[in-house]
C-alpha cells in the first residue's frame, strides 16, 4: 500500500511539510509506504476548462509543462491521496487550487482515476480561514468518488513561522490519528 503526500506550500520546510512528515511517519510505522512531493512554489498553470482531458482521455492534463501530470500518475498508482495546503486568504494556495482542478477533471475524464481511494487533506494556518481551504480539498475527494477520511478535529495545525505546528500539541495529535485512521482504512480496503 502506498499514500502520496503533496505538499502545496511554497515554503518547503514549513509548516505544512512538518504536519505532512508528522502524519506520512506515522504511515510509515504502521506499514504503508509514502512519498512527498512538493509542488508549492513552482511554476503550475491552472485549469482552463479546455476539455482536451474528456477527449485525449490518456490520463494526463495536455499541459504538459509544470509537475502536475507527474502528480496525477503518481495520484492514479497510489492506493490514498494526501493534499496539504497553507491557508491563503482563507483557502488553497493557487499551487494546490490548479492540483485540485486539473486533477479532478483528468480522474473525471478518465473514468473515475481515483474512485474508492483514500483522500485526506492537510491544513497549515497561522490563525484562521483553515476550514475553508480543509473543504476545498475534501471537495475533490467527494467529486471523484474517493473514500475521505477523518480524524479526532479538522486535519489542522496552528503555526506562524516554520515549525510552529510543532508546538501545536492537539495539531500534532490530529496527524497521529489521522495517520492511524489512514493505515486502519487501507488495510481494511486491501484485505478485500
Amino acid at each position: 500500500m502506498k499514500v502520496i503526500a503533496i505538499n502545496g506550500s511554497p515554503r518547503k520546510e514549513g509548516n505544512t511539510a512538518h504536519l505532512l512528515k508528522e502524519l506520512t511517519n506515522k504511515l510509515e510505522a504502521e506499514g504503508i509506504e509514502t512519498e512527498t512531493i512538493n509542488i508549492g512554489g513552482k511554476k503550475v498553470r491552472g485549469c482552463t476548462a479546455c476539455m482536451k482531458c474528456f477527449e485525449n482521455k490518456d490520463s494526463k492534463c495536455v499541459f504538459d509543462d509544470d509537475v502536475i501530470n507527474e502528480c496525477i500518475a503518481k495520484m492514479k498508482d497510489a492506493d490514498g491521496i494526501v493534499i496539504g495546503s497553507p491557508t491563503y486568504f482563507a483557502d488553497v494556495n493557487t499551487e494546490t487550487k490548479a492540483l485540485i482542478d486539473r486533477a479532478g477533471f483528468v480522474a473525471i475524464a478518465n473514468g473515475g482515476l481515483f474512485s474508492r481511494k483514500v483522500g485526506a487533506a492537510v491544513i497549515a494556518v497561522r490563525r484562521a480561514g483553515a476550514v475553508h481551504a480543509y473543504d476545498s480539498i475534501n471537495h475533490l475527494f467527494g467529486i471523484t468518488n474517493m473514500v475521505t477520511v477523518g480524524s479526532s478535529y479538522w486535519n489542522l495545525g496552528v503555526g506562524l513561522n516554520p515549525g510552529d505546528v510543532n508546538e501545536d500539541a492537539e495539531g500534532m495529535q490530529t496527524m497521529a490519528n489521522l495517520a492511524s485512521n489512514m493505515a486502519w482504512l487501507l488495510k481494511k480496503i486491501n484485505a478485500e
